[in-house]
């Protein structure tokens, strides 16, 4: 049953999801808006390449954040409330899973700077730690290795996206998978090859840029 708290922190976790850390870090330290140069997006990889790592990992940091802390608001919802490292029921994971999403929802149409957000990325990462940390685990190792063979964030978010699934269904106990872990694990690489279409046309193409950071 939906309740006026699961309604309330919905609504706070697409305001979590929607604190421009990219927009706001640029602005406030080094008086550039990073839509306005490299790619254009709002995130921690085009921070990285914009402004360089001062600015690129504190931004990283709180994407990832933003993710973690909507999938934990749970703990102050009274009905529901558990200790962020216990098992959860099938109808807490549900609601757990909402509000991620609507972290990811903000991050990618952030209402504080016109709805002009980023990829979700690593944003999306922070639920998938706060949900499983193992399949999370997994896909992060398989992000960091294809990004140092490749270079290519772009091929490493995809191909780490579709390891989550893998993991999900391939390796995890029947004791630590649920149909909603199930259906979110097949989401996951839908969302991030609808928000890399372009980055994909790119590298089938051989047009896609290679990683390279600033050094500030």
């Amino acid at each position: 049953m939906i309740t006026s708290e699961h309604i309330l922190f919905l609504l706070i976790s697409y305001l979590t999801g929607s604190f421009p850390s990219a927009v706001w870090v640029g602005k406030i330290f080094y008086n550039k808006d990073v839509r306005e140069y490299g790619s254009g997006n709002a995130g921690a990889t085009n921070t990285f390449r914009v402004l360089g790592k001062s600015a690129g990992l504190p931004v990283l940091m709180l994407d990832v954040l933003k993710g973690w802390i909507s999938v934990n608001y749970i703990i102050f919802l009274s009905e529901d409330f558990i200790p962020i490292s216990s098992n959860v029921t099938s109808t807490q994971f549900e609601i757990q899973l909402a509000f991620g999403i609507a972290a990811v929802v903000g991050h990618l149409f952030p209402i504080f700077t016109g709805f002009r957000g980023g990829k979700g990325i690593a944003t999306l990462l922070g639920i998938l730690i706060g949900l499983n940390f193992t399949a999370a685990l997994f896909s992060l190792l398989i992000f960091v290795f294809v990004f140092v063979i490749s270079k290519y964030v772009s091929l490493a978010s995809i191909l780490a996206s579709v390891t989550f699934p893998a993991v999900v269904f391939l390796i995890l106990k029947e004791s630590e998978v649920n149909s909603s872990l199930e259906m979110f694990a097949i989401f996951v690489p839908i969302l991030t090859l609808i928000t890399h279409q372009k980055n994909i046309e790119r590298l089938i193409r051989g047009e896609e840029n290679k990683a390279k950071f600033g050094k500030k």
